[in-house]
């Protein structure tokens, strides 16, 4: 019986997709909503899954607000078992030029950190404690590791969203994922470490290739990403997406994490993670831009 349910935004595919699966074959109390900008690739996910009586599709559009809010509503009026944790697992990485999103931010920046925050935000009076909420990040906001990403650049908050200048997209990346590990311990801060019933923590799924994440990559780049890397995940933080998504479930959902806040995982391994993500200031800095961004 369904007594207890999970957000996961972006689980129609990779990582998010792997995670329900695991949530779902592990524990028959969950019931996983696949928060998805696409329904009818959420329907089909459903299918692909085989659990249409535990899973409920939801659209939900990181890249506009007010399909944030829209998210939020619906879910509060959806009648579902009370929620008890959100994956905030959706990201995107744009290679060339600069996009933005229906409220004018720099797409990478309003989809892997402003939607999430909007969407978290919107949510935390829904949440029933015991709750968690896991904030997928990656290695690549850490600039001391090698893996062949530009260095994270973060000034301010406002210069993420409203950059002057066209910005280089993987740079762009990386620095969204140094703000989804500041934006968890922040978070994890003004929920008082633990001591409400809701805990934090922010996750680093490896290099996972065939993750969508390549999608706009040229072709000899996406050749190597698609056919190359798989062959390397003998190496360390190398995962498939099911290695990567059972991981991610498990900080999810699983009793061995319980009580267990304000924590950066490498897969299953709790590690430290970049300097400047323990930055007080610059987690300030983008908790205010934030709530200004979103108008709260």
């Amino acid at each position: 019986m369904n007594d207890r349910t999970v957000i996961i935004t972006g689980a129609n595919a990779g990582l998010g997709l792997e995670c329900a699966r695991s949530i779902l074959e592990r524990d028959e109390s969950w019931h996983v909503v696949l928060a998805v900008r696409d329904p009818r690739r959420g329907e089909a996910a459903v299918t692909e899954l085989g659990a249409t009586q535990r899973c409920t599709v939801m659209r939900c559009d990181l890249g506009s607000l007010a399909s944030v809010g829209e998210f939020v509503e619906a879910f509060a009026a959806a009648g579902l078992p009370p929620l008890h944790a959100v994956v905030c697992n959706a990201g995107l990485q744009v290679v060339d030029g600069t996009q933005r999103t229906a409220d004018g931010v720099e797409m990478t920046f309003g989809v892997n950190h402003l939607g999430h925050f909007a969407l978290v935000r919107g949510l935390l009076e829904h949440l029933e404690a015991p709750a968690r909420i896991v904030v997928v990040s990656s290695g690549t906001h850490d600039p001391a590791k090698f893996t062949g990403m530009p260095k994270p650049v973060y000034t301010s908050a406002e210069d993420l969203a409203h950059p002057s200048t066209p910005g280089e997209g993987r740079r762009l990346y990386t620095t969204s994922k140094l703000c989804n590990v500041l934006f968890a311990y922040e978070l994890d801060r003004r929920l008082e470490q633990g001591a409400r019933g809701i805990t934090v923590t922010a996750f680093d799924p490896g290099l996972m290739p065939g993750s969508g994440l390549a999608r706009e990559y040229g072709p000899l780049l996406k050749f190597v990403w698609d056919y190359v890397f798989p062959v390397l995940r003998v190496l360390p933080n190398v995962n498939s997406a099911r290695g990567s998504g059972r991981r991610l479930a498990a900080l999810a959902v699983d009793t061995s994490f319980e009580g267990v806040t304000g924590a950066y995982f490498e897969g299953a391994k709790a590690i430290r993670s970049s300097e400047d993500s323990y930055d007080a200031t610059k987690a300030l800095d983008l908790w205010t831009t934030s709530e200004q961004l979103v108008g709260s």
